[in-house]
Order: structure tokens, then sequence, then C-alpha cells
């Protein structure tokens, strides 16, 4: 991989390192792997439990998650029989285990109808050892996807966090977006989500919209400050292959698959510093490049649950599961073709094979330490130099000794206790992310043909 001064000229938006390694590094596992080899060995005592419904009203123009737009209602009744399949193979394959964290993600889980949400939290109730009335529980919405209803359905079930989309309050840029959003129809669903007693309300903004300035930029982020949100987070604008403003770029011969490259310069990093100033300044403390939490934000008392070390439990087509030497998932698609027929192959399987891992990638020594440096590293406080050793046996800067090209160009500090990103760290986190990605993911991610 090159040097980390030399990306630091490029410009910093390279990749966005959510998860390592990416889905697209993960292929088809010969033979299958059963649940319950996987997980013998594994703690599971905290474990996370994600839900992923992959359905939504209409696809935004920037998604490249795995759902589905508009789909058959028989399409989503017979999802829901076999995530309930899914979820109680694969906790009869865990045997003992706790559950402390729990989402239900997507796609849109507000998409599904007020009994088909009492069918989810049911399936979950009867199947996991799980208590959501005691441990942090959040969904995902859109705006046009918001009632009373539901909502009241998800706050009696447990769900304490609500996170929603905006993306901007701007009508004329979320129309750049390709979302057929009105901003009464968010200012309503803000009201319902406040209305129904949710302790946590995360709104998501996105910077990069073509069109959009510094000055709109702020004043989306004033408007969603008026409604003192609990959590905001600050996304960069990411045009991917497969997407609505993926194939209008691709016309014009734009970027495609993992490369680190020289793009062309944007507003991306000064709409952030814009941004993120404005948030310290309203009282919100930066938790990674994309978070901010507000002073307000309550403070969870629940079990501890650690994502670099913990394991999690996906659930449904387009979910992940992690457990310390093996990634796995279905297959990933972007493309409304794929996805439907990855989906139809989910919805085909019976209920033994849920029993079996077929795809994903397993994590030599190294790759596991890679995980582990940049799940810490990216967000705040930073990466423990004793949490590392304990997991590893070693101190992170002799096993990734390009850690301490970070504070020699003045991107992290450390003071023989905490490697933590600086300010001008956390500003280049999609830069350091494909940095300490290795050689093989890198080449795995390149040759993937996304569908």
């Amino acid at each position: 991989m090159p040097r980390l001064a030399d990306l630091l000229r490029l410009p910093p938006y390279q990749a966005y390192s959510y998860s390592y390694p990416h889905k697209t590094a993960y292929r088809p596992i010969e033979p299958p792997r059963p649940l319950s080899q996987l997980w013998a060995g594994e703690r599971r005592d905290a474990l996370f439990l994600y839900l992923h419904v992959p359905f939504c009203s209409y696809r935004c123009g920037f998604c490249n998650l795995f759902a589905l737009a508009r789909p058959d209602p028989a399409k989503v009744e017979r999802y829901l029989q076999q995530m309930e399949h899914q979820l109680r193979a694969t906790a009869a394959a865990l045997a003992e285990h706790r559950f402390v964290r729990f989402a239900l993600g997507g796609g849109t889980p507000t998409y599904l109808d007020v009994e088909q949400l009492r069918q989810v939290f049911a399936m979950v109730e009867r199947h996991a050892n799980i208590d959501l009335r005691a441990i942090p529980a959040g969904i995902e919405v859109s705006p046009e996807t918001v009632d009373a209803e539901k909502l009241r359905v998800c706050r009696e079930a447990g769900i304490d966090r609500v996170s929603m989309g905006i993306q901007s309050f701007s009508e004329a840029e979320v129309r750049a977006l390709v979302r057929p959003q009105q901003r009464e129809v968010v200012e309503r669903a803000i009201g319902a989500i406040r209305e129904a007693g949710f302790p946590t309300l995360n709104l998501d903004l996105i910077y990069g919209i073509a069109g959009q300035t510094v000055a709109s930029f702020l004043a989306s982020i004033d408007s969603a400050l008026s409604h003192a949100p609990e959590e905001l987070y600050l996304y960069p604008l990411y045009v991917r292959p497969l997407t609505g403003l993926g194939r209008i770029e691709a016309k014009n011969g734009g970027k495609t698959g993992f490369v680190l490259q020289p793009e062309p310069l944007d507003e991306r990093l000064a709409l952030y510093q814009a941004g993120r100033d404005r948030l310290l300044q309203a009282g919100y403390t930066q938790v990674s490049m994309r978070m901010f939490r507000a002073p307000h934000a309550p403070d969870l008392a629940a079990p501890v649950y650690c994502c670099q070390s913990d394991g999690m439990v996906g659930i449904g087509c387009g979910a992940r599961s992690y457990t310390g030497r093996l990634h796995y998932s279905s297959e990933y698609g972007v493309a409304r073709r794929s996805v439907a027929e990855i989906l139809d192959h989910y919805l085909a399987r019976d209920e033994a094979s849920f029993a079996c891992a077929d795809y994903g990638i397993e994590l030599d020594a190294d790759e596991q330490r890679r995980r582990y440096v940049i799940q810490s590293l990216l967000i705040r406080p930073g990466l423990e130099h004793a949490g590392y050793r304990e997991r590893f046996g070693a101190d992170c800067l002799d096993d990734l000794p390009q850690l301490r090209d970070l504070i020699e160009l003045g991107l992290a500090d450390d003071d023989g206790a905490l490697l933590a990103l600086n300010d001008e760290g956390l500003a280049r986190a999609d830069t350091l992310g494909p940095w300490l990605t290795s050689a093989a993911i890198a080449q795995r991610m390149r040759d993937y043909r996304l569908g």
C-alpha cells in the first residue's frame, strides 16, 4: 500500500471504513461451516443482535445498501417467516448466550406495517435471550414511513433510539440526491418521534451534495439543532457503482471499485470542517469523523458491548455476523436485479441451511489485528495499548509499525496508554481506513464483481 505521507496529498475522501473487512472481500465458504462450531469457542455473554429489513418506499440515488424498493407484499410476508426460521436456527446453534445490544435496520424497517413490526418483536422475544427494555435498542426509519402507531409499537417493545436519515433540509439538495422528500414530512416525522418519547433521536445529514454550499449545509445543521437531537451524524457523499448517482457518473467515466486514486477536488472537507465546528460550538462531543453526541444525550447504564471484541449476530438477507475468526452473511448486491436474485435465494432456503455459514471471510491473525486497530482508532477515545496487548500479546506499534506515521505526521497523539487521533486525524479518517487495509483484502475488494 502507498505511504501515508503520499496518501495525504490526495483528497481526503477515499473510502468509508465502517466495517473491516468490507463485504466485497467475502466469498463462498466451501464446505459450509456449522454455526455451532463457529460460535463454540467464542464469548457469547455480550452479543449484538442485528435484524435487517431490506425494503424501502424508494431507492435513494446515493444508496448502496442491500435494499429493494416497493417489493411484492407476499414477498415481505415470506421474508418475515424466513427471518424467524433463521433466528430460531441461529439461537439453537448459539446455545447459551446473551444479547446486550439490538438494532433493527435496513432498508427501512418502518416500511413494515404495524402488525408486521409486532411480528418481528415477537419472534425476537420467542427465540433470543434478550430483554429489549433493559439494553440499548435502536431502529432506523425514514420520514415518509413514520406514524404514531408504528412508533408506539416500537417504544412498547423496548426501542429507545430512533435514527432517521434526513440528508438535507433543503428540497433542492434532496432532489439532487434523487430522494423524493418534502421538508414538511420530515418535520412531522420528528415531531411524532418526540411525542412518542424515545430517549435518543439521531438525525443523519449528508455533505457534498451537488449545489450544496457551506451556508446551505450549516442551514440544515441549524434546522436539525432546532429539534435538539441526542445524536447527529454527518456523512460525506460517496457516489458508488450501480447506485442511481453512480450510474449517472459511470456514463462520464467515473471511479469504480476499491482503488486509492486522486479524485476531483471538491468542497467536502470545507463542509465537514464547518459542520464539525458548528456542532462543537453547540456543545456536541465528536465521537468519530461522522458521529456527534449532545450533552443532554442519556448515559447508557447497560451491559458493556465492545465492537472490537464482542460478536455480532445478523439475521436477515444482507445482515452480517462476526465471530473472532470468521465473518459471514448472505451475498451482496446493489443493482435491483442482483438484490432481487439474492433475496429470492434467501426465501428459498430451508431452515436447516441457516445453521451453517456458506458465504464470508476467515480472518487470519494479521486481519484480526487490523480490524481491532481500525475499529478502535477511528473512534474516540482511540486505541488503548493495554487492551490491544491483552488481546494480542504485543504492542500495537510493534505489530503495525506504520501506526508510528500517524504521530510523526501530526495526525495522532500517544501518551503511552492511548493512541488517539487528533482533529486533523479524524478529518482524514476516510484516508486512514484504506491505508490500514491489508494488500490481500484490498485485492479481494478490487476483484469483486458487484451486481
